[in-house]
């Protein structure tokens, strides 16, 4: 299976190393093989905004969490970010990140801000005239 992977050294015997890219993980063994975050499957849109509850008990020190939740709350630290953005900066798959994200949620560790739907948005009608009356004065 080395030969396949582009970069491997067939010597060393791992198909789990890349010379490029150093050792590979498999995403379902970050996740505990789960394709679902939580028990409620709770799905996260890439521009949910996700904010550390720095008032969660056991933050800093829950043996549970494992180096990619941790990830996560460090890039969650020192601002709210998107799933998406959280997804490229910690440089791991959309759907590894949306079940780590239900974890730390289940846990406390963050708040996530879901967007407005759209049937909940101001009609484009009502802003037009908005601007209209602002430009009347």
């Amino acid at each position: 299976m080395t030969e396949n992977m582009p970069g491997a050294s067939p010597q060393d015997g791992s198909q789990w190393y890349d010379n490029e890219a150093g050792p590979l993980v498999r995403p379902y063994a970050m996740t505990g093989g789960r394709t679902k975050s939580g028990p409620t499957g709770v799905r996260f849109d890439l521009i949910a905004l996700v904010t550390l509850d720095t008032g969660a008990p056991g933050i800093d020190d829950d043996t549970s969490l494992g180096p990619e939740h941790r990830a996560l709350i460090e890039l969650c630290r020192s601002e709210t970010q998107s799933v998406a953005e959280l997804s490229a900066d910690a440089d791991l798959p959309v759907g590894v990140v949306r079940v780590l994200l239900g974890d730390l949620l289940e846990l406390g560790c963050v708040t996530v801000s879901r967007p407005v739907p759209p049937a909940q948005l101001p009609d484009e009608r009502i802003l037009r005239e908005v601007i209209e009356g602002l430009r009347a004065l």
